[in-house]
């Protein structure tokens, strides 16, 4: 995987207040007025951890039929539990559902941007492979890193797995007011907190089954004390720089970027 220098960690995730808007299919469904019936929602996580692999998560939804699905917000205002008891309902209730994902050393030797559009170029393709092919793509955020680069940068490497190729729209704060992008967190979380619970297995004075990979300050302290794993990214500035005074607390579970 390949990681940027630029490293923004916030405080731990919440539990949505009960108070709080639910995000619906209101903006997707404006799609349909452009003959859009599939809209494939999508978001990551693990853009700002320094350990394990960046994910990208889709969930496909049919304009014409699809209904509202109760609980799903953006996985950072889920507690842990929340997220695992919607994990198994967003799947099925998605028309196709997938997670992709990128290592530590591919952010390393790509960079970030290109190993996010790696880690959704391979769910895009698990996406194509069970028989669905979406009309558009909604992205959280406001840069499209997922459709393929016009012309391929010295960092970027070509990719052989088929790239999204369909229109890509992107929102700001898409992951909290569309369902299919709210969605499409969920599965991204869950499927990459249980790969960090497995490396955990492997060096678990890390302390990866809480913190997930991210900068909280035992995580920073074992990293000073023992030096990096070969899950972690390299190429950023793992303990200064970028990183001051960013550290999530203790005992607290860190959001996605």
């Amino acid at each position: 995987m390949k990681a940027s220098p630029a490293v923004k960690v916030r405080s731990g995730s919440k539990p949505a207040a009960r108070g709080s808007k639910a995000p619906t299919l209101r903006h997707e469904r404006t799609f349909k007025t452009q003959g859009i019936r599939l809209l494939a929602g999508v978001d990551e996580v693990g853009r700002g951890a320094l350990a394990g692999p960046v994910s990208v998560g889709i969930a496909v939804v049919d304009l014409e039929r699809q209904k509202p699905l109760a609980g799903v917000r953006d996985s950072k205002l889920l507690s842990p539990a929340e997220r695992e008891r919607l994990d198994p309902l967003v799947r099925r209730w998605s028309v196709a559902s997938a997670v992709g994902h990128a290592s530590a050393g591919e952010i390393d030797s790509l960079g970030i941007i290109a190993a996010l559009r790696l880690a959704g170029t391979r769910a895009w393709g698990s996406i194509l492979a069970a028989g669905v092919v979406p009309d558009a793509v909604l992205l959280d955020g406001s840069h499209n890193w997922l459709s393929p680069a016009e012309q391929l940068s010295l960092f970027d490497q070509p990719v052989l797995e088929a790239s999204c190729d369909a229109p890509v729209h992107t929102k700001v704060k898409a992951d909290m007011q569309c369902l299919s992008v709210a969605a499409a967190s969920v599965i991204a979380k869950v499927e990459r907190d249980r790969m960090m619970r497995e490396l955990h297995g492997e060096f678990p004075d890390y302390g990866w089954d809480i913190n997930k990979g991210y900068a909280t300050a035992a995580h920073r302290n074992v990293l000073r004390a023992a030096g990096p794993t070969p899950y972690h990214r390299v190429s950023w500035r793992l303990l200064g720089g970028e990183l001051q005074g960013v550290e999530v607390p203790d005992g607290e579970e860190p959001c996605e970027d």
